[in-house]
């Protein structure tokens, strides 16, 4: 059975598919790829079908990640086929938790950086998009830290199904 993680933000242009693409390298570098499915998508729908922001497309591809992206807006139905939810900031968090069908669901939502021991009390990952290069920069090296920890949970909890 296929685990399934979602990445969130606001437009699904810039902080959720960055996310979504390193993971997708984490995956792959632990051989987890055919095990785990990571997607991204925004609380808006401002951006649908749209491709990554420019800025977080050049920042990927200049870190060796894939930068293939089209932007969609979250559905609350998504809840019953998703094993997480990650929101990228509290905003975030608060959205989806409110869309959460059952307590259960909402319990699936988590924020990327509560994965980063390094995080400390601030577990937003910036938007970048009003910004510079140096906030792609930042929000890349963010969610870079965080997705380890990711990891590791992921792996956890797909060791605990097989057991």
């Amino acid at each position: 059975m296929t685990y399934r993680v979602c990445f969130v933000c606001t437009g699904n242009i810039c902080r959720s598919p960055m996310a979504e693409s390193v993971f997708r390298a984490r995956l792959a570098e632990a051989g987890l790829g055919d095990r785990v499915e990571a997607d991204s998508a925004g609380t808006g729908g401002w951006h649908e079908g749209e491709a990554a922001d420019p800025r977080t497309v050049r920042i990927l591809e200049e870190h060796g990640y894939d930068a293939e992206h089209v932007a969609r807006r979250f559905q609350p139905s998504w809840f019953a086929r998703l094993d997480l939810v990650i929101a990228l900031d509290l905003s975030h968090l608060t959205a989806l938790r409110r869309l959460a069908p059952t307590e259960e669901d909402a319990r699936k939502v988590r924020l990327l950086r509560s994965y980063d021991p390094s995080a400390a009390d601030d577990l937003d990952v910036p938007d970048p998009y009003y910004g510079g290069p140096d906030g792609f920069e930042e929000c890349l090296e963010m969610v870079e830290a965080a997705s380890t920890g990711l990891l590791a949970e992921v792996r956890e909890r797909l060791e605990g199904r097989a057991a």
